[in-house]
């Protein structure tokens, strides 16, 4: 049954109050005893008779009732005083109940009027000089005059009459009623004894059955002192029925709630058991606190980490979890990856921005030759950002061929800005997971790239350099191209979600550089996003310089040798350039210098260490044929023509600008024309153009096209196994077909590149810079661009325009002139023209 109130003695008052102390079993919170004065075995209390005159113990907290035994702590002095005085002459005195019960001192007005007799059982004198006593209630008083009040009160009692008005069936079913309920509510007191039950049933009084079940009861002082002042008995039972029927719902109410509770965590419990015998046998082995020295130092990351709010929440969420899950679950180690990567990834670890621009424009410079241009946008880039921290600039592509530092141009930036370099490489990637991650569904799930290089990074703004964006592919898993729209918009990746971290990280503070060979292949929405720098090829003289600055140095380091050992001259290394390397940058450059140097070292490892002070090789041109060999590219033979129908193109490729030769032959026929040399759809268009814009103008030009029908023509492209596209060698196409059906040879070391119209218009191209660089390097002289591509000359580098012959074309008559010559055109045709027959 519910615990009844106990008042709590305050600190630092040894002697202060008389608490009462339930010594009931029935109740099923506080040890203790209650006993019904009925049957008694060892005291004739029913005898004893209630004085007129007794002393009277003020209490607290509590009400005495008839019929029960209770212990009372004692030790304020006047109770103190009464117990030694009026015990040795009789053991029976009145407890009444203050009003207060902070009052130490309560007077009359501060006690109730109905109180209730005691008999004095036992008295135990405490090691603290208070004292307990057990005491039985005999029956109510009611205080009728005070004799004294020191130094205790002691009172003239009148007794109180009880009063029955029926005893029909109506009141002996309802005295049933409670009973089978009082019943019923010590069944489902868990900590109730067996004899509780049998001690109610024997209760016959009325009465003494109120005052057994209300002294057991949960109720306030105020609540009880109610019931004791009540004399009438059969409003006293439905009262006390009242409360018997609310405690037993409520008892119901919570028994039910414990039922539900038990049945939801018997496997929980059951869990928390095994783990427990799973952490003993760890203790056994050695093992113990592997697990929580782990969980320990993951929250300590994570607190260090900082996320924002709404990512530290979904981290609490699934430490929460974590700590539930056995540590051999699959699913542990899922959870806990989860929460390293959280408190891995640099929330708010910022690089400190070196905004220095002489400083920036030093490093470019100590790190790369040439490429003003580059540097001076890179620069500009710089000066806005020291400008406004805060605004997201553009995400800047660096396009050009092979070699040319468009990585170590990204390495440059960092440097200059002293934050941390990360690099991704795109070439081959297919899977749109490796942008954006995989989701932890799947078994192995892992972030995207880009949350991976930012946690190894360990900062949230490197410069991310995208290395080879154009190579990026697509397939049935997705197309990472398009994943990458989110990433390089300033305006949407301040919110970037990566399907693993499922939160949103912030890549406004990342500088974004990427590369790329060929802007073709790259989707249009994404070029959008990016500001092109184009990176044109290095010219001779170009190659000449880094290769003295930076690449012999680098490469007599990288084998050993010394500038004392080995000498480049210039004429060594421009042999190498011109016969060895045909290439926009300078990768095949250095591993040319660097067979040079293995090939000298072979020879200085194995000499003595005083011949090898006295032996010094000098590299020149003689030294770098003896080693390398035979001359792989030999450029005045290149552009040399001698056959008629042949002319030099200029083609635009991934790895550069590119001479294109095409080659026209005829042989008798039926007027047909083949194509070889793996062209694409739009050159094979371009040759269809060109043949037909010949076919316009043979009448104008006096050519037979009797001739055309006669023959068949074959075009051929060289280096058949690389695949050939685009429109610009269009009147290469015509200028080839032309000088074949003339029978001229174009002049020498001339090269040409546009698209022809039906009309005979030369249209403009693009990649003109490449382009001219590459005829410059095959040793061409003279170059023949349409009349568009004028503007374009200022950005061609002045050293190749100082090598190069410039003409420019708006239609195919100015091509032939600068080709083929209009006087020489006159007198090819005029033998071409059949002999008339003289008549006999």
């Amino acid at each position: 049954m519910p615990k009844k109130k106990k008042t709590t003695k305050k600190r630092g008052s040894r002697k202060r109050q008389s608490k009462q102390t339930p010594t009931s079993n029935i109740n099923v919170e506080t040890p203790g005893m209650i006993v019904e004065l009925d049957g008694h075995p060892d005291l004739d209390i029913q005898s004893q008779a209630i004085p007129n005159v007794m002393p009277v113990m003020p209490v607290r907290g509590m009400v005495m009732f008839p019929g029960t035994i209770m212990p009372i702590s004692v030790g304020r002095p006047a109770s103190l005083k009464l117990l030694e005085e009026s015990l040795a002459s009789s053991k029976v005195i009145a407890l009444f109940t203050q009003k207060d019960e902070e009052q130490e001192a309560p007077e009359l007005d501060e006690i109730y009027s109905v109180g209730t007799a005691v008999m004095v059982l036992k008295l135990i004198r405490q090691p603290d000089e208070s004292v307990q006593i057990i005491v039985h209630g005999l029956g109510r008083v009611t205080m009728d005059e005070v004799i004294r009040t020191d130094p205790y009160i002691v009172a003239r009692m009148k007794p109180s009459e009880e009063k029955l008005a029926s005893t029909s069936k109506a009141f002996a079913a309802a005295i049933n009623q409670l009973k089978d309920q009082a019943r019923e509510l010590i069944e489902l007191s868990p900590n109730a004894p067996d004899q509780a039950i049998t001690v109610l049933m024997n209760i016959e009084d009325p009465s003494n059955l109120a005052d057994f079940l209300v002294a057991n009861l949960n109720l306030d002082v105020t609540q009880k002192q109610d019931l004791l002042e009540e004399l009438d008995i059969a409003k006293r039972i439905r009262a006390v029925h009242r409360h018997v029927s609310m405690q037993l719902e409520i008892q119901k109410l919570q028994h039910k709630i414990q039922e539900d509770v038990q049945s939801s965590i018997g496997d929980t419990q059951r869990k928390f058991f095994l783990r427990e015998q799973m952490k003993a046998i760890q203790r056994e082995l050695g093992e113990e606190g592997e697990g929580e020295d782990f969980l320990i130092r993951l929250r300590e990351q994570l607190l260090e980490a900082d996320p924002p709010d709404a990512v530290m929440e979904e981290a609490q969420r699934e430490f929460a979890r974590l700590e539930l899950i056995p540590p051999a679950s699959p699913e542990y180690s899922v959870i806990s990856n989860y929460l390293e990567l959280i408190a891995d990834l640099p929330w708010n670890k910022l690089s400190e921005d070196n905004l220095d621009l002489d400083r920036a424009q030093s490093i470019l410079d100590r790190d790369h030759y040439g490429l003003d241009k580059v540097k001076r946008r890179l620069i500009e880039y710089l000066a806005v950002r020291k400008l406004n921290p805060g605004n997201r600039g553009p995400i800047l592509c660096l396009v050009g061929p092979p070699g040319v530092g468009k990585t170590s141009l990204g390495q440059s930036i960092a440097d200059a800005l002293g934050r941390k370099f990360v690099r991704m490489s795109f070439g081959g990637i297919r899977d749109e997971a490796e942008i954006r991650g995989h989701r932890r569904t799947y078994i192995g799930a892992m972030p995207g790239r880009i949350i991976q290089e930012l946690r190894r990074a360990g900062t949230k703004n490197p410069v991310m350099m995208l290395d080879e964006l154009d190579k990026l592919g697509a397939d049935f898993r997705g197309d990472p191209a398009s994943a990458l729209l989110e990433v390089l918009d300033p305006r949407q990746n301040d919110k970037f979600v990566d399907r693993y971290l499922d939160v949103p990280f912030d890549l406004s503070q990342v500088i974004f550089i990427a590369t790329a060979n060929y802007m073709g292949t790259v989707p249009g929405p994404l070029q959008d996003r990016m500001e092109v720098i184009e990176i044109p090829g290095y010219t001779d003289n170009d190659k000449l310089v880094i290769a003295r600055k930076y690449l012999v140095p680098r490469q007599l380091k990288e084998n050993g040798l010394t500038r004392t050992l080995c000498s480049w001259q210039a004429t060594g290394i421009r042999k190498t350039i011109e016969n060895y390397t045909r290439e926009a940058g300078v990768r095949e450059l250095e591993r040319q210098i660097g067979s040079v140097c293995r090939g000298l070292a072979a020879k200085i490892a194995p000499l003595t260490p005083t011949r090898r002070k006295k032996t010094k090789y000098t590299v020149d041109a003689k030294q770098v044929r003896k080693v390398l060999g035979v001359e792989k590219f030999m450029r005045e033979d290149d552009t040399k023509i001698t056959t008629p129908g042949v002319a030099l193109g200029l083609a635009y490729t991934t790895v550069g600008g590119e001479v294109l030769f095409i080659e026209a032959t005829k042989y008798p026929g039926k007027g047909d024309f083949k194509l070889t040399g793996q062209l694409g759809d739009v050159m094979k268009e371009s040759v269809s153009a060109a043949l037909s814009v010949f076919k316009s103008r043979a009448t104008d030009l006096g050519y037979d096209l009797e001739q055309l029908n006669k023959n068949d023509i074959h075009i051929h492209v060289p280096a058949g196994a690389i695949p050939k596209d685009g429109p610009s060698a269009g009147i290469a196409m015509f200028t080839a077909i032309t000088s074949l059906l003339l029978n001229l040879t174009v002049k020498s070391a001339l090269a040409m590149t546009g698209e022809i119209t039906l009309r005979g218009k030369v249209l403009p191209i693009g990649g003109v810079k490449e382009k001219t660089l590459a005829a410059a390097r095959a040793g061409i002289k003279t170059v023949i661009l349409p009349e568009d591509n004028r503007r374009d000359l200022e950005d061609i580098d002045p050293q190749v325009r100082k090598k190069l012959t410039f003409h420019f074309a708006s239609d195919v008559d100015q091509v032939l002139e600068y080709t083929l010559g209009k006087q020489r055109i006159k007198t090819a045709l005029k033998k071409l023209k059949p002999k008339k027959q003289v008549k006999k």
